[in-house]
This record gives C-alpha cells, structure tokens and sequence, in this order.
C-alpha cells in the first residue's frame, strides 16, 4: 500500500467514524434525517459500513430509506452475515425485485454465503443468457480466480483493424481498462494489445499486428492469491483469464485483486480467534454464541490437558510453593516464541514461499532462533528467580524450563501449521491453540519435572 493509499484508507476509517458517532447519538425521526443528509453525500461503501454499525432493529429502519436503485451496490458492499439479515427482513416481493437487478458476478459472489433457496430465487429472476454465465462462473471454487472474473471487457476478432479498436475505447469506458483482448472464431485468446499501440499506429492496419510481445493470461483455475501476484509482478492493471481450452472468459482487474487479498487477510485474522470474516459486528445473542461455544470448548479440551500435566506434579508443588509463582513464566514465553514463529509460517504460506525445498532451512533458522533467545531470557529469568526466592536451584530449573519451551516453541511453529496443512485444516483457525497446548504441556512438564527430580 503507498503513502497516499494508506492516508487516504485512513481519512475513510475517520470519516466513517464520525458519521457512526453522529448517527448513533439521535434516534426516530431525527435519525432518519441524518440519515438522508449521509445518503445524500456519502458513497455507497460509507453507506454499508454505516449500515453494519448499527444495531439491528435500527439498521433495517435505515436500509428502508436506502434508493432502490443504490440497493444492490450498497448490500454487495456489506458483509454476508449483515447482508443476509436484511435480505430475510425484506418482504418476499422486494427481495425479487431486488435479485432482478444482480448481474451473475454480483450472484456469484453473494453465493458464497446465500443459502441454496435464496441463490435460486435469483437465478428464476435472471435471463438465460445470465444463467448461463454464473454456471460458468459457478463451476469453479471459492479459492479460485475464475469464479470471480469480470465479463466486462474490450474483446476483437483477429479479423479487426485497429480503427474498430480505436473506436472501441472512445465509446466504452470501463474500470481498470488499458487493454484490448484479442480471440480467434472460436473465442480461442490469442493475445493483447495495448491502447497506447492503438492509438499510435494507423487505422488501416490489423489489429492482430500490435499483439504485445509479453502478453500473457491466468487459467481460470489459478488460485486467488497466486492471480493477484501475477496482476502485480505484470505491471498491468488488468488481465485476461482463459479456461482450460484456452477460451476467454473474462479478465481480472488490479483493484479487484487487491480487494481479494484484503478480504483474504482479513479472514485469516477473524480465523485466529475463530471467527469468520462475513460475522456481523451486531450478529443475534444465540448465534454468535453457538458460533464461538465451539471455539471455546475446543480451547477448554486444551486447558485440561495443560492442568493435567500440572496435577502429576502436585507433590513438588505442595512442598516448593514458589514454582506455582513461576510457571505462567513458563508458559508465557514459550507461547510468544511460538506465535513468533507460527504467524511467520503463516504469511508464508498464504505467500506461497514456504516449500518442501526450504522447510528443513527454516527449521533451522527458527530453532537457532529459539535457542538464542532461549539462552538469553533463561540466564536472566534465571538470576532473577534465584535471587527473588533466595534459591539457586529454582533459578536453574527455570532457566533449563524456559530454553527448552521456547526450543520447543518454535519448532512448533514451524510443524503445526504444515501438518495442519497436510489434514487440509486452516492453520490460522486451528493453529495457536494447538500451538499453545504444545508449549504449556513442555513447559510445565519440563519445568515441574526438573523440580521433582532436584527436589524430591
């Protein structure tokens, strides 16, 4: 993200605060004047974050003054959870009026999270042609790029002259439109031309001429994150996506791409809480607890064995009071080498850059890593122990417990993930608990039965 981008994502967050404050300090009527001041100079995307940060009684209020016309834009801006809320509101005739203006990309992406009558509801409201097209789309999966490509392109036969080009981009504006898709008689892509070499070349010569030297295309079938590297390393703003016979089927834009991977990211970061991305911030009191109950339970499955591990140890405990004093040291710094490590993996994995060919050097690194600082925070938390409790063998113990956890750690970090991987689970949902268990479990092992062994 440059300078001006994160200044200007900034100034928006204020903005949007600001008219949530305003908004949420008057109620009734006063309200819904507000409110028609904001729709009036706000952009649709203000609008739906607006939307989602009212409670739900007054968020339905609001989305009823909402132009019918400005709909569909602003629901495909809010998350799926808000979005599906006032979808089931709606009354029946309104929510197929509504579906009768979704274009299949718009489908396609509310599909994701729609149930199966709704998304059928739509596509009765469509024509064939557009049923067409969001089967196309239909056929691939959440993770890859062909499921989410813009139809909306400047496509020429190899037959063309460059005057039709030329033509073609004084009368049609698009998004993110710097170039001019070129297909053979069977909608085979043949390559790209771009709107500088248009415009400098006579108008009587064939387009097919000016196909660029680099041009290049995504297979439908191309994952997200790999799509918007490939948008990024080309230096275009847009390129064209292609099934598996080599047929155009759209293109994918810059701006699109990067709103992919901003959603990615931001999905991973709910998932480490165990949350999901589309959750609404005012989401039902039950439903939001069934959907965090499960997270919690697994995390108390956790805590007991942790506590298990503790209780085979309650001898030394009873008798050396200080080590129930110091171990959350244990755990503490064994569980932060291993968050180190494990949101390094992380990133890298979601980047592509971690492989079977680098595993074993990242291994390495992490663990000399963990040894340093190992070495490092046991000798301190070490003569500090010793001297708090006037006792050198507990400074040892815990010096030991601590290099070994944070050893531990952050092999961990490395393995968990990518086993996690291997069972097809997502290591930024699962990972930190089991990450935790792990170094709570050596931790208090390692540090109650050096006690035991120096002690009793």
């Amino acid at each position: 993200m440059t300078e001006h981008e994160a200044e200007y994502e900034t100034n928006t967050q204020a903005d949007v605060g600001q008219v949530v404050q305003q908004l949420t300090e008057v109620e009734g009527e006063e309200q819904a004047e507000v409110f028609s001041e904001i729709l009036n100079e706000a952009e649709p995307g203000t609008v739906a974050l607006v939307l989602e940060s009212l409670p739900l009684d007054e968020r339905y209020e609001r989305w009823q003054q909402v132009e019918f016309s400005d709909r569909v834009t602003v629901l495909s801006l809010m998350r799926a959870d808000p979005r599906m809320g006032i979808l089931k509101q709606m009354p029946d005739n309104e929510v197929d009026l509504l579906f009768a203006q979704l274009s299949p990309e718009d489908l396609i992406e509310w599909s994701d999270y729609l149930p199966e009558s709704f998304t059928d509801r739509a596509l009765a409201q469509m024509g064939e042609r557009q049923r067409q097209r969001f089967e196309l789309y239909d056929q691939y999966s959440e993770n890859e790029i062909g499921r989410y490509t813009d139809h909306q392109m400047l496509v020429l036969s190899d037959k063309a002259t460059v005057a039709q080009a030329q033509r073609f981009f004084r009368r049609i504006e698009l998004d993110c439109n710097d170039n001019l898709f070129i297909v053979d008689e069977a909608d085979k892509y043949l390559g790209t031309v771009r709107r500088y070499d248009i415009f400098k070349h006579d108008p009587s010569e064939p387009l097919i001429s000016l196909l660029s030297e680099d041009s290049r295309a995504l297979t439908a079938d191309t994952t997200l994150l790999d799509a918007a590297e490939a948008i990024e390393h080309s230096r275009e703003i847009e390129l064209p996506v292609i099934d598996e016979a080599g047929e155009l089927i759209g293109r994918v834009t810059l701006r699109a791409a990067t709103a992919l991977v901003r959603e990615h990211y931001e999905a991973q970061l709910m998932a480490t809480a165990g949350m999901d991305e589309s959750d609404d911030l005012f989401a039902p009191i039950i439903k939001g607890a069934q959907r965090r109950a499960v997270w919690l339970g697994i995390n108390l499955l956790t805590a007991f064995l942790a506590s298990a591990t503790i209780g085979l140890f309650e001898n030394v405990l009873s008798q050396v009071v200080a080590l129930a004093v110091l171990m959350p040291i244990v755990a503490s710094m064994g569980g932060i080498a291993g968050s180190q490590s494990l949101t390094l993996m992380i990133r890298g994995m979601a980047m592509g850059q971690i492989s079977a060919g680098n595993l074993f050097s990242l291994m390495k690194n992490e663990l000399g890593i963990g040894l340093v600082n190992g070495t490092l925070w046991a000798i301190v938390i070490g003569l500090v122990s010793g001297w708090w409790f006037a006792d050198s063998t507990i400074g040892i113990v815990i010096g030991c417990a601590i290099l070994i956890n944070m050893a531990v750690a952050a092999l961990a970090g490395v393995f968990v993930p990518m086993v996690l991987q291997r069972f097809n689970q997502d290591a930024a949902l699962s990972g930190s608990v089991i990450l935790t268990t792990v170094t709570d479990v050596v931790g208090f092992f390692t540090f109650l039965g050096m006690a035991t062994i120096l002690y009793l």
